[in-house]
């Protein structure tokens, strides 16, 4: 799995210094930050519409779009797959209960 994730993030980070005409994830870094979210948000609504309408198949292809988008987002930020993976990787085996406690200790 982390294949096509690192696949997927070299990819998006070739993507950067594209021609907005040349691909879509390099039109999406020309027009910002504001596309990018706006892109996110958009996929964040289409995969609850799909969970709530509980088609399988279109749950999964909505998610697949917002990860990319995300991922996207992370790359845009000079971030990856495996930053996150490390963020999860932090907090398996402690208390969701615990770990909200942590960040609003840490706010």
């Amino acid at each position: 799995m982390n294949d096509v994730l690192d696949r997927l993030a070299q990819t998006l980070e070739s993507r950067k210094g594209a021609s907005p005409g040349s691909s879509y994830v390099a039109s999406l870094y020309h027009k910002g930050l504001d596309a990018i979210l706006k892109k996110i948000a958009e996929e964040a609504a289409e995969t609850i519409m799909a969970a709530k309408d509980g088609e399988r198949d279109r749950i999964v292809y909505e998610t697949a779009d917002l990860w990319f988008h995300t991922l996207v987002l992370l790359a845009e930020r000079g971030l990856g797959p495996q930053d996150v993976l490390n963020e999860l990787a932090r907090r398996e085996g402690v208390s969701g209960h615990e770990e909200k406690r942590s960040r609003k200790d840490a706010a």
